[in-house]
């Protein structure tokens, strides 16, 4: 059996307060996208659960994976799973997490474990705060520390529209990323903004991660400037970054990038 798994894009990421644990209080648009990973998943004819990863090279342990890690948290018989990586890392797209969920979904479905999208999200909860959000794989606004989601009904916001997603060869910790900021409530809420048209969101839509990491990596804010100079309605830094996206209405033509940045385009 095989599933995809679907990267996501912020639109907006406000970090509103920092918590007593020590996490922050934000509040984001989540949105899937077109981009994914593939997940195939067979019996193990051994005793032991195996990943094997093709594609895209991944940092750390196969058994520090989260799929692994996904698989591990569920009573079932060993299999062997294959991914199929084409989602970058250390992009801000929640690729980890929706690798982890996409997991859980297949081997719920697999084995008859008959959990519902409310324990599997529960579960997931504990592996990373975005996981829960590619159970159901839509349109969702986050707050807490992003597990608390609120499914969200676009319309036709981005009906015609196209996503330009460009990841420059830079890496983004989240902790780095967080190290930097000063929370503060939102100026304009975000789901408010969203009901103006697309182009006035730059001046009301912000990720409160950007002014650091531009400051620290400035290649990045440059991104953003190429995709409004390339005739971007709106453009952002997905989630902590490094990938910068933009959206048109029309298909862009973007200028050539070096074979060590990771280009998209897609329908939104």
């Amino acid at each position: 059996m095989n599933i995809q798994a679907n990267a996501k894009l912020n639109i907006g990421l406000n970090i509103i307060s920092r918590r007593p644990d020590g996490y922050h209080n934000i509040e984001s648009l989540f949105i899937p996208i077109g981009l994914s990973d593939q997940i195939e998943i067979i019996p193990s004819m051994g005793n032991e659960t195996t990943l094997r990863i093709f594609g895209r090279e991944i940092e750390g342990a196969v058994t520090d994976n989260l799929v692994m890690r996904a698989a591990r948290m569920l009573d079932t018989p060993p299999v062997d799973i294959v991914l199929h990586k084409k989602i970058p890392t250390g992009a801000g797209l929640g690729g980890g997490s929706s690798d982890a969920a996409a997991t859980m979904k297949l081997l719920n479905d697999m084995f008859e474990l008959g959990m519902d999208n409310e324990t599997m999200c529960r579960k997931l909860a504990t592996l990373g705060a975005d996981c829960p959000f590619f159970v159901a794989g839509t349109a969702q606004f986050a707050e807490g520390i992003g597990e608390r989601l609120t499914p969200i009904t676009l319309g036709n916001i981005f009906d015609n529209c196209y996503v330009a997603l460009v990841k420059p060869p830079v890496h983004v910790s989240t902790k780095e990323a967080y190290s930097c900021v000063t929370p503060r409530p939102a100026d304009i809420p975000i789901l408010f903004a969203m009901t103006h048209p697309i182009g006035e969101w730059r001046n009301m839509i912000r990720n409160d991660f950007e002014k650091s990491v531009f400051a620290t990596h400035p290649e990045i804010g440059e991104l953003k400037q190429t995709m409004y100079d390339c005739g971007a309605l709106y453009a952002q830094m997905s989630g902590s970054g490094s990938a910068v996206f933009g959206i048109f209405d029309r298909e862009p033509q973007l200028p050539m990038f070096g074979n060590d940045h990771f280009v998209w385009v897609n329908r939104l």
